[in-house]
């Protein structure tokens, strides 16, 4: 009797435990540079409702090597922007994303992407060098330049990248923001981050390895 009661029991613990499961939310999506976030679960109701995506580019990395939209094909990544000469949320950028790259670095198909705003500055050389300089190694990692209003475009139109500014400011005006965004392996935004605190790169890996697990 006691046998029975204890396998019903257990039955309904686990029966709750996977409905609990089947209901828990996703990650959001960010179809607008406010971020508003969007759940969807279902894949239809995605492929109609989520439109924006990152938009294709092709940029010189750290090592002079031509990097385009191919570099993330299939595979998560993150996407910030700096500059090396930035005395001031720079550093705090790059050393708090090391803690994400060096958590996931048995991860080969998450990609990290830093996209210098001043690159009449930031040529290959300079990138290569502050790349060395903060010990990085992820061969994942690219540090890009190319022309101030393509880099600045695809900050602002496609990584909304000053959040709800996204669209509002000219090319010309300088770009400067602690935002880290997440993005799918359908190019498409995920999650936004302060880079600055530490804290939320917990947040970041946890989101992506939850991203990592929903897309296998």
């Amino acid at each position: 009797m006691y046998r029975i009661v204890f396998l019903i029991v257990s039955s309904l613990i686990l029966f709750s435990c996977s409905k609990k499961e089947d209901n828990s939310i996703a990650l959001p999506y960010y179809n607008e540079p406010n971020f508003t976030p969007i759940f969807l679960k279902n894949k239809a109701a995605i492929k109609r409702s989520i439109r924006h995506t990152i938009a294709d580019f092709s940029f010189l990395n750290q090592d002079s090597i031509l990097i385009n939209q191919n570099v993330f094909k299939n595979k998560i990544h993150v996407a910030n922007f700096i500059f090396t000469s930035c005395g001031s949320i720079c550093p705090a950028m790059t050393k708090n994303l090391k803690i994400v790259s060096d958590s996931l670095q048995d991860n080969k198909d998450i990609v990290f992407l830093s996209y210098s705003v001043t690159p009449w500055i930031d040529n290959p050389s300079v990138l290569k060098k502050f790349k060395s300089n903060y010990g990085i190694t992820n061969k994942n990692w690219h540090f890009l330049t190319g022309k101030k209003a393509t880099i600045y475009s695809l900050a602002r139109q496609s990584y909304f990248a000053e959040e709800d500014i996204g669209f509002s400011k000219d090319s010309s005006e300088f770009l400067h923001t602690e935002h880290f965004i997440l993005v799918d392996k359908n190019k498409r935004i995920r999650g936004i981050y302060n880079g600055t605190l530490q804290l939320e790169m917990e947040q970041l890996i946890d989101d992506i390895i939850t991203l990592k697990n929903d897309e296998k």
